[in-house]
């Protein structure tokens, strides 16, 4: 199977690619510097060359992870439209080359996230709840609504991503030099939600999707036990031993971090992934110290 990834060489797309190549598909990303693509072949993408395009036409698979870091910078006003609109633009790029070449065999999974749902509430939430008010909720409305005009020309499922744990990147990535300093603790109250799924999990429901025939629409791309952030805390210093006596006060995180601090870190939502449970996707990590522990014997 010929699969290409659209911003591919973050952990994500490095993990989606391991797996694809090592069951030998054919993988290609479409990346703005080819040349640093690593274990599979790189295709410019957004320079004075179409080639791109017919990667896309000839692809049995497109997989969208598009978009500027969401935590990479503190949010100021130019940042925030970066943040939107390279999820938008490029989702309209990719769109449209589908349905230049429509092909409903193919298949078009486009990431979205969480952020989808805002935060703060304290409901559990599936697929078929509303989105929130949030500048986060919104960025996730335009980005699906992007990624669901290829529908007609391919088969299209929405991943509303979690918090992905690894080791190699996102937020245990970031976590763990301080716990492992016994210096960790919770964030603010650490009543906040924290809906996370394990790497291998979400590359699997990524490979589900894409196998299955009937898979189409959204998908909550998330653990089925969601925790908060003082049992994530708890766990992860339980996990490597050490304490977890460190609290970070909500008003230094927003005095750091500005508005990001508390969409990303001080609320959170109640995720569980309904639709994938339902229609018999099996988690390999369902619960948070089995997860924890298989990431960190083998980092």
């Amino acid at each position: 199977m010929k699969i290409v990834i659209a911003g591919g060489s973050g952990f994500i797309g490095r993990a989606l690619t391991r797996l694809f190549s090592t069951r030998g598909d054919n993988v290609v990303i479409l990346s703005r510097d080819p040349s640093a693509v690593r274990d599979s072949r790189g295709v410019e993408w957004g320079g004075a060359s179409d080639a791109w395009k017919s990667e896309v036409a000839s692809a049995s698979a497109v997989i969208n992870l598009a978009g500027a870091g969401i935590a990479d910078k503190r949010w100021t006003a130019a940042r925030k439209r970066e943040i939107r609109e390279s999820r938008v633009s490029a989702t309209r790029a990719l769109v449209d080359a589908i349905r230049e070449t429509p092909d409903l065999r193919r298949v078009f999974v486009s990431a979205s996230a969480i952020g989808y749902y805002g935060t703060g509430r304290g409901d559990v939430l599936d697929e078929s709840a509303a989105p929130g008010d949030s500048f986060l909720s919104q960025v996730s409305v335009d980005w699906e609504n992007e990624a669901l005009r290829a529908d007609g020309a391919a088969r299209v499922v929405v991943m509303r991503i979690g918090i992905v744990l690894a080791t190699e990147g996102g937020a245990l990535g970031r976590m763990l030099l301080p716990f492992r300093m016994g210096v960790g603790g919770r964030l603010g109250s650490g009543q906040q939600w924290m809906s996370w799924i394990h790497v291998d999990d979400l590359v699997a429901m990524f490979a589900w999707v894409i196998a299955s025939g009937s898979a189409r629409g959204v998908y909550n791309a998330t653990a089925p036990e969601p925790v908060t952030n003082a049992e994530l805390t708890r766990t992860l210093a339980r996990a490597l031993h050490r304490p977890a006596l460190f609290p970070a006060p909500a008003f230094a995180l927003r005095a750091t971090l500005g508005e990001m601090a508390e969409p990303l870190l001080l609320q959170g939502a109640r995720i569980v992934p309904a639709r994938a449970l339902r229609e018999g996707f099996r988690f390999a990590q369902p619960r948070l110290g089995e997860a924890l522990a298989n990431l960190l014997a083998r980092d």
